[in-house]
């Protein structure tokens, strides 16, 4: 598979997670909302990292390094995306623990922020797409 393929497969997944949380919502399944909310920044991020030439050895993708590399190498060092995107990953990951891992329900308004703040980090990385 090229490093193009790669990087359009984690990008639809991306899309299909964030339709995914916006319909989750929309039915009021604010935990499912969260969790793919979650899962499309995160899919995206990897899509960034392989644009960026970043690759892990063992072709798995763990949260902490995904976590770190987008926020230390895309946005700290090599200015690709905007700081404010830093905490995303880190901020929806915590939605997603209290959804799937914690008794304490994801709210509406937590679901809707969840949601907005996914669909921002996804639309900086299609939108990144072109940069060298």
């Amino acid at each position: 598979m090229s490093e193009n393929a790669w990087i359009e497969a984690y990008m639809r997944k991306a899309t299909e997670s964030l339709t995914g949380a916006q319909n989750e919502y929309d039915n009021r399944r604010f935990n499912n909302s969260a969790n793919r909310a979650y899962y499309a920044a995160f899919q995206a991020s990897i899509s960034a990292l392989i644009r960026d030439g970043i690759w892990r050895n063992d072709g798995n993708w763990p949260h902490t390094f995904v976590q770190s590399e987008f926020a230390g190498r895309l946005i700290n060092r090599r200015h690709r995306y905007p700081p404010g995107l830093r905490s995303t990953l880190s901020d929806l990951q915590r939605f997603r623990h209290r959804a799937d891992y914690r008794h304490a329900s994801i709210t509406r308004t937590d679901a809707n922020t969840a949601v907005r703040q996914s669909r921002e980090f996804v639309e900086a990385v299609r939108a990144g797409s072109g940069r060298q």
